[in-house]
């Protein structure tokens, strides 16, 4: 289920699995069309899915995006009789709520950033004296990416906070934390509400401007692993962060299962949650799908099936990293249908995604904020980036642009 970048990623390491017979794509995009039979499903349309579904005899639903699995289009299909790969609602809220993760980590001693919940301008506000700048501001409902603002000044915050409130983000809450400092990395586990399977880690690249700057995006590039993530620092992830939370939610009787995407902050006291989502980043799916080597639907299968004790996970010691081509004028207003032409970018070995496209008249299309993930890997984060830009300067699409930095700090670290 889903059309974007992550969905592409999905799909074309799930056509490469031995135990795969069909695929099917709702809706998908041209891309994920070389890999599977796209279907015109609506995922808010629950009974829709689960009558096609019934009608297929599917033995697996991969959710791809964060809203259906917050809407409960899991819960109605597991209601069916089928395996779901991805959590209930209730499990859900650990990415559809801010304050209920934090509220979570208050109760499991989970490291994270102190934090007070606020319902309105007024108490958010004068929240703000118990914090130092620069303030953390967190709508508490999904915002794609885009629902955190970092204010480094009390009249910045203050104006923020008022967009927030009386704007368009969404929630009737926002989370005001404190600012950790460190390095902000990404771990991925799947799940089965019990077992948890570490299942790679990455670097993204928020901001829309090189340097990291700009407005916050959905992220317009990532790399993996991320070295600053060492194994010692993984392993104490999972122990003060991952576990907890995972026995957390099963105690209280909402059991998580499907992945659990972690952005840490790794700090001088160690990892620290920034927050969790429900589901792969995006674009961070595009990487780790590019180094994962096991059979995708067999792994997917037994986390549903709450199966994963003894299962493993292998990844390719090459470093991924992928660039994200975006239409101009995101992450505002982009245009859209600018043609693009894809050329030999895939000749050297690299693989082109597609996360916003569409196919008129018979010409690819823009169709979408991000709309290519320029992916290639290399022995080091210096050459997977070479060789990514190397395919990003064969694609003709004038009407799109991206970063020309991305991994810049490890490559930075590399050099040395």
């Amino acid at each position: 289920m889903g059309s974007g970048g992550r969905e592409h990623a999905l799909a074309w390491k799930l056509a490469q699995s031995p135990s795969l017979t069909k695929l099917y794509a709702a809706p998908g995009n041209p891309g994920i069309a070389e890999e599977a039979e796209l279907v015109a499903l609506d995922a808010t349309d629950h009974a829709a899915v689960s009558a096609f579904c019934e009608a297929k005899d599917i033995a697996l639903v991969v959710i791809g995006p964060e809203a259906p699995l917050v809407d409960g289009l899991a819960d109605s299909l597991r209601a069916h009789g089928f395996n779901v790969f991805g959590p209930s609602k209730a499990a859900a809220q650990l990415e559809g709520s801010k304050g209920f993760t934090k509220d979570l980590c208050a109760r499991a001693d989970i490291p994270t950033a102190g934090y007070i919940r606020t319902s309105t301008l007024d108490e958010a506000t004068a929240a703000l004296a118990k914090f130092d700048a620069p303030y953390v501001l967190k709508a508490d409902g999904l915002a794609a990416g885009k629902g955190v603002v970092i204010a480094e000044s009390r009249a910045d915050a203050e104006a923020a906070l008022a967009d927030m409130f009386e704007g368009n983000l969404p929630g009737a809450q926002v989370v005001i934390e404190e600012f950790m400092r460190g390095e902000e990395a990404s771990f991925f586990a799947l799940t089965d509400g019990t077992t948890i399977l570490p299942f790679g880690s990455a670097q993204d690249h928020k901001q829309v401007g090189e340097g990291d700057v700009g407005l916050n995006t959905g992220g317009m590039g990532a790399y993996s692993p991320a070295p600053v993530l060492t194994p010692e620092l993984q392993q104490q992830a999972i122990d003060t962060i991952l576990r907890p939370t995972v026995d957390t939610m099963r105690t209280e009787g909402m059991p998580y299962s499907g992945v659990l995407y972690a952005g840490l902050m790794l700090t001088e006291a160690g990892p620290k949650l920034v927050e969790y989502n429900a589901r792969f980043g995006d674009p961070e799916c595009q990487v780790l799908m590019t180094r994962f080597q096991g059979d995708l639907a067999a792994v997917m299968l037994a986390c549903a099936k709450g199966q994963l004790e003894g299962v493993t996970a292998d990844f390719a010691d090459e470093t991924a990293l992928t660039v994200v081509m975006a239409a101009k004028g995101y992450p505002g207003t982009p245009e859209k249908g600018g043609a693009i032409a894809l050329g030999d970018a895939e000749t050297g070995g690299q693989k082109v995604f597609h996360a916003g496209t569409a196919v008129k008249d018979g010409t690819l299309v823009a169709n979408g904020g991000r709309v290519l993930n320029v992916t290639a890997t290399g022995a080091n984060v210096t050459e997977a980036k070479a060789k990514a830009y190397e395919a990003v300067d064969k694609i003709d699409f004038a009407s799109g642009f991206c970063r020309r930095d991305i991994g810049w700090k490890e490559v930075a670290r590399e050099s040395k």
